[in-house]
């Protein structure tokens, strides 16, 4: 598929796609005889994470380190481990705090519930 069909599948715009491809951060993307790149399923999936890493707030230095391990095969697989269970730690500490942030907030917009009415939950 084309990078604009690419952009589609995995949510990530043509231009971001290109920066990763510039950044190192994609396998090495096929072309056809017109020049235009070709994505196939697999680098569908590699640009999914991507964009899941960048949606759950992983720095582009780590996503680079990531992929960089994730080029040398088997022998960067427990070190790409590692930076997932640190970064699932991270998220882990992000939505308790978010959590509690709700609260807060559901606490103050029941402050302002005219009298007699209870704010909804």
């Amino acid at each position: 598929m084309r990078i604009t069909e690419a952009a589609g599948a995995c949510r990530l715009s043509a231009h971001t796609i290109r920066f990763y491809e510039k950044s190192g951060m994609l396998p090495l993307i096929s072309r056809g005889a017109d020049g235009h790149r070709r994505f196939t399923p697999r680098d569908i999936e590699w640009l999914t994470l991507l964009y899941w890493l960048r949606e759950t707030g992983m720095p582009l230095r780590q996503m680079q380190h990531f992929t960089t391990l994730a080029k040398r095969g088997e022998a960067g697989v427990m070190a790409r481990r590692q930076i997932l269970l640190d970064h699932a730690e991270l998220l882990k500490e992000k939505k308790l705090i978010l959590e509690k942030c709700e609260d807060v907030l559901a606490l103050k917009i029941a402050s302002y519930a005219p009298s007699g009415r209870t704010a909804p939950e």
